[in-house]
């Protein structure tokens, strides 16, 4: 008889039955008691909900997760309803519960169970946020299943491609219709890592490289909102676990290996060099030769993609940093910048000045530049910048500025049309009407040609502009003061070129300008800069005029010779005497 109470006394194994609830298939025990394998919700005869284990494919971490957790806890119940000593055992059950996968894309599919998880995610936020007591290993393990039972998932291919838009355009953001949900499960991941319960000696077995490597590729998420709390999400596990921080840098870097030199499509880039932003901050001096490999291998090559206008605030923020930290490293940046300086994208030009710039100014010495010609030669061209550079990516520019300003573009409003209807109604005898109104697309031809021949000046000369603005810049001066002997006779052609020929009045002000700020820095070698730059003109006016000579003479010669077979020979025509008559 005692051995019979005993035996009643342990929980036995709940038997397997198939039974359904919508579209959910899963497994329960006719005590109630939840399994511990991705738990489902399951309908009981009685109308009450029983969590149950699902038949879906299991998605978990590489980490040992048990297979099953065995509680005698009803995890519908509050934690203000069991004692202190069962609350990590209702922890578990809240767990299992929270491992049920629900399809969002239909609200009002299975509404009641979804209402329930919910329920029991708020209630596990909660207790981690009140942090009464250390977490045991079986809640850590638990924990980080559903984690990645609920958030770790494939998205579906981008339809949407990255060379559509121009630098600077972002394409309109997709949300993901679970985000609700998601977002619940963030929130108790953020505050599950910053709890001072969780022990990250015990959960570094669990959130362990397969773990964040899974949490990076949900980077790609198209919803803004997801990024935002990842973003937040592993800036905590960098700081949390000293031991992953290594890795998290080498994974970080393939991330971008693989954007830059694969891909050239991610939703990401911006959110991961915004944490690195802060992790570079942090680096001891000396900076370590791995992060300068880092600088130079991960985050210069960053300049090369299309869509680097999505990204720049945070990479010129990052390569700022790395600068502030070792002046020396400038010369490594403006190397890597002139390696990827465009050249058929008058947009990137400007973007790679303004972080020129901001580059300039994070470093106080301009002693230890040792590539100032290279950097000053490039200016120089950016300075004579007088052309459009019609590139695809401009052109969209052009065409996304017409289709949201269609209508002031060509003065077209809703009155004119009007105005337009009328007048095609009206028939008086000597008003001629069709003959007028011929007229109209004309006018409207001319409207718009104006206008775009506005927006395409405004895009030929914002290079030059930008350029020549680098002079209103201390630390720009000082750095030209220093090395003047070198800079001046590089800088001072492209302004006299850019007076005689250049054709846009605020960039012939400011070349005026700058050269009154030179002339006036060192009038001696101003002088002297400008008189080697006459002879010099003098010299390929010379050179040029020989060239020319030259070429007529050859085309004299070749006119006189008999043409054998099929040689091929440049002939300028000539005109006859009889024809010259007739035309004159």
């Amino acid at each position: 008889m005692m051995w019979k109470q005993l035996l009643s006394k342990i929980p036995r194994k709940s038997s397997k039955s198939d039974t359904s609830s919508g579209s959910i298939r899963g497994h329960g025990g006719n005590d109630g008691v939840p399994s511990g394998d991705g738990n489902q919700i399951q309908r009981t005869g009685s109308g009450s909900v029983l969590p149950s284990r699902a038949t879906t494919t299991k998605r978990t971490a590489s980490a040992i997760f048990p297979s099953s957790v065995v509680t005698s806890i009803e995890p519908l119940l509050t934690f203000r309803d069991v004692p202190a000593a069962e609350k990590q055992n209702l922890f578990l059950s809240k767990l299992n519960l929270c491992n049920a996968i629900f399809d969002f894309s239909d609200p009002n599919k299975n509404s009641s169970e979804k209402e329930m998880k919910r329920q029991a995610l708020l209630d596990l936020i909660d207790y981690v946020d009140a942090g009464t007591s250390k977490f045991i290993e079986p809640v850590i393990s638990a924990s980080c299943k559903m984690f990645a039972a609920n958030l770790f998932r494939a998205f579906p291919p981008n339809s949407r491609t990255s060379t559509s838009g121009g630098e600077t355009e972002e394409e309109e953001p997709m949300f993901d219709p679970a985000w609700p949900h998601l977002q619940l499960v963030y929130d108790l991941l953020l505050k599950f890592i910053e709890s001072s319960s969780f022990d990250a000696k015990i959960g570094k077995k669990y959130v362990d490289h397969f773990f964040i490597v899974k949490l990076l590729d949900l980077f790609d998420s198209e919803d803004p909102r997801e990024r935002d709390c990842l973003k937040t999400i592993l800036h905590r596990i960098y700081g949390k676990f000293m031991v992953h921080r290594p890795f998290i840098r080498k994974a970080v870097s393939n991330v971008f290996y693989r954007f830059v030199f694969e891909t050239e499509k991610h939703n990401g880039i911006a959110e991961l060099l915004e944490v690195f932003g802060s992790v570079i901050s942090g680096f001891a001096l000396p900076l370590k030769e791995e992060h300068k490999i880092f600088l130079v291998k991960a985050l210069l090559p960053l300049h090369k993609p299309k869509t680097l206008g999505v990204y720049l605030q945070q990479l010129t923020c990052c390569v700022a940093q790395f600068v502030e930290k070792e002046p020396k490293l400038i010369n490594l940046v403006i190397k890597g910048l002139l390696k990827y300086w465009p050249i058929t994208s008058s947009q990137k030009e400007v973007m790679f000045l303004s972080e020129l710039e901001e580059v300039l100014e994070a470093t106080n010495t301009v002693e230890s530049l040792d590539c100032v010609v290279p950097l000053f030669q490039r200016i120089a061209l950016c300075v004579t910048n007088s052309h459009f550079q019609g590139e695809k990516r401009d052109l969209l520019a052009i065409r996304r500025w017409f289709s949201s300003n269609q209508y002031s573009a060509a003065g077209i409003s809703w009155y004119l049309w009007v105005f337009v209807f009328i007048f095609l109604l009206l028939n008086v005898n000597g008003w001629h009407t069709y003959f007028w109104i011929s007229f109209i697309p004309l006018i409207l031809l001319l409207a718009i040609g104006t206008k775009l021949e506005h927006v395409i000046t405004q895009l030929a000369h914002e290079v030059a502009e930008r350029a020549l603005f680098l002079w209103n810049n201390d630390h720009v001066i000082n750095l030209v003061s220093q090395n003047r002997q070198a800079i001046m006779p590089l800088i001072l052609p492209a302004l006299e070129r850019n007076i005689q020929c250049h054709w846009n009045q605020a960039v012939l002000n400011l070349t005026q300008n700058v050269k009154k700020m030179l002339s006036e820095m060192d009038p001696e070698l101003f002088t002297a800069c400008e008189r080697q730059h006459n002879q010099d003109e003098e010299k390929r006016k010379v050179t040029e005029e020989t060239r020319r000579m030259i070429w007529e003479r050859l085309e004299t010669i070749a006119s006189f010779q008999s043409v054998t077979g099929n040689t091929p020979v440049l002939v300028r025509p000539t005109i006859t005497p009889s024809i010259a008559a007739v035309l004159s």
